[in-house]
């Protein structure tokens, strides 16, 4: 098992997505799978029922491996001069979940990056007001906060979605005028691109993304 990532920067970046995904879930574990065009996509539950993705240089063998995220983001902090990356112990058991496909989604609309900081900021203020143990209340997290069309398809996109949106740092803080996000859509999956990754919510049956 094998990890390669020569470039600091690209490196600094997935420890940086990592350390998120880690104070969603101390226990978070990563999936690296090599796409058909040879980057890395660096997948994580987020705890919200809904998937996690960086993409990155590299090289990664075998093609599809799980870890922990704790254990890879000290791989990344202490690289080798080649830039060979130790990813600690493989959990291949640990992610049951399916992934979604890198094709196939329609593109929906595009929407102001501020809109979702906004959203979540709110979002987080009711989530003060009426969390428990638990976290926020399900009810709060399973609103549609934004309903997005194209022609005749019309989807709405649950708190959830955004606030894992936002505490991946997906979003530029704060958000230039200018900066978007991208909604597409598959007949299973909801996906929404920032700047510094994106998420997926699975449709119809969102327990299926949970490790």
């Amino acid at each position: 098992m094998s990890l390669t990532i020569p470039d600091a920067v690209v490196r600094s970046d997935l420890a940086v997505f990592l350390d998120h995904a880690l104070r969603l879930d101390e226990a978070a574990v990563v999936r690296l799978k090599r796409r058909a065009d040879g980057l890395i996509a660096a997948w994580v539950g987020t705890g919200l029922d809904v998937l996690a993705v960086r993409v990155v240089a590299g090289e990664v063998d075998p093609a599809d491996l799980s870890c922990g995220a704790d254990e890879l983001a000290r791989g990344l902090r202490n690289p080798d001069v080649a830039g060979h990356v130790d990813p600690g112990y493989p959990m291949d058991s640990a992610w049951r979940g399916v992934l979604p496909g890198d094709t196939g989604f329609t593109h929906l609309d595009d929407i102001p990056a501020a809109v979702l900081t906004e959203l979540a900021q709110r979002g987080a203020d009711l989530a003060k007001e009426h969390s428990s143990a638990h976290g926020p209340p399900a009810s709060l997290l399973d609103q549609d906060v934004l309903q997005v069309s194209s022609d005749d398809t019309e989807v709405g996109v649950p708190m959830r979605c955004v606030f894992a949106l936002t505490a991946m740092g997906f979003v530029p803080d704060p958000p230039g005028e200018d900066e978007i996000v991208r909604v597409r859509l598959s007949p299973t999956w909801l996906r929404i691109d920032a700047r510094y990754g994106s998420v997926y919510r699975r449709r119809g049956d969102p327990a299926l993304v949970l490790r």
